[in-house]
């Protein structure tokens, strides 16, 4: 196992994860605006991030709810501990924008306290199909190299992009996904270059996990250009288990660290989650199709080899080399 991946939502209620959320943009809005219970973090926001989920001042947490609160970081932190005990990163999933703000705090908070010595545990995500996801990579990653802190991501299209912009359209704002898939696509590998040139100068890491073939012969030619070796753990392709098997094995082949990313879980929760990423990638339909042409091309070479064999086992001269054999 390379990494282990974890959901915020699984360990702290989701209408926890809304409250905070709210309460950190509006400190953003508002830096003079106090939260008691906040620990050191990262930057969260940008510039650029939609903060229209939050529209007035929120009320302060309920005693429950900074319970609550303290209850789910604590399940968080002992998850991180046993992780640096086996040695095996912790990547946390992203999720949609409502709650995202609280899940890149628990991130974060947890990162400083774990990510040490150039050896980052705890790893986050970054949705490039967002219209801040570039920016907010940015100033994360940089901040965190200011302090020394050791970051890695896991680079990710998206997964919400139908309620994504729904609600944006709802509440009369522009919807923070990017207007196109080249858009999308742009911004993952500008990201996926980032995080590469990162790496390339000694800091940090990342996971880029995609489906899509052009972004991973862009990453590996990149990796190369930049002198990073083929073996470097800081640096790892992750594809679905049974999805893109064609670009996995390429990638692999060509001697970078790949990873196959196995759900757990109940059927009725990993089927929704599997649902999602295929709509995530837009590209899957192209890359299996992709992997059934070279499927049924191997299929054939067996085939015709498996024919070749029976004609050969068939034949008299082979009958008596078989029989001489014995």
């Amino acid at each position: 196992v390379s990494f282990v991946i974890a959901k915020i939502t699984a360990i702290c209620p989701i209408g926890l994860l809304k409250r905070v959320s709210d309460l950190l943009r509006w400190q953003y809005k508002d830096p003079s605006f106090y939260l008691p219970w906040k620990l050191n973090t990262l930057p969260i926001f940008s510039d650029s991030s939609a903060l229209y989920h939050t529209l007035e001042k929120p009320a302060p947490l309920s005693p429950k709810e900074e319970s609550d609160l303290q209850l789910a970081h604590q399940r968080l932190l002992e998850l991180c501990q046993k992780c640096v005990q086996d040695n095996v990163a912790l990547t946390i999933d992203a999720e949609d924008t409502s709650i995202q703000p609280a899940i890149d705090y628990f991130t974060y908070s947890s990162a400083i306290m774990y990510n040490q010595d150039g050896n980052p545990i705890v790893f986050g995500t970054i949705q490039a199909y967002l219209k801040d996801a570039k920016e907010r990579l940015f100033v994360t990653t940089k901040t965190a190299q200011s302090l020394g802190i050791p970051m890695g991501f896991k680079l990710v299209r998206g997964a919400y992009m139908s309620s994504e912009s729904k609600l944006a359209s709802l509440l009369g704002y522009d919807s923070p996904v990017h207007n196109s898939i080249q858009e999308t696509h742009a911004c993952y590998n500008d990201c996926a270059s980032f995080m590469l040139e990162r790496i390339a100068d000694g800091y940090g890491a990342v996971v880029l996990a995609t489906h899509n073939v052009e972004s991973g012969q862009l990453a590996a030619s990149k990796a190369c250009d930049l002198g990073i070796q083929k073996g470097n753990q800081k640096l790892e392709f992750a594809q679905l288990y049974g999805m893109s098997d064609a670009l996995s094995f390429g990638l692999r082949n060509a001697g970078f660290q790949v990873s196959k990313y196995l759900p757990y879980g109940p059927v009725d929760m990993v089927m929704p989650y599997l649902l999602r990423r295929a709509e995530e990638n837009r590209g899957l339909l192209s890359t299996s199709s992709l992997d059934s042409v070279l499927m049924g091309k191997e299929l054939k070479r067996r085939l015709k080899k498996l024919q070749f064999a029976k004609s050969e086992m068939a034949s008299p001269s082979s009958m008596k080399i078989e029989i001489g054999t014995h």
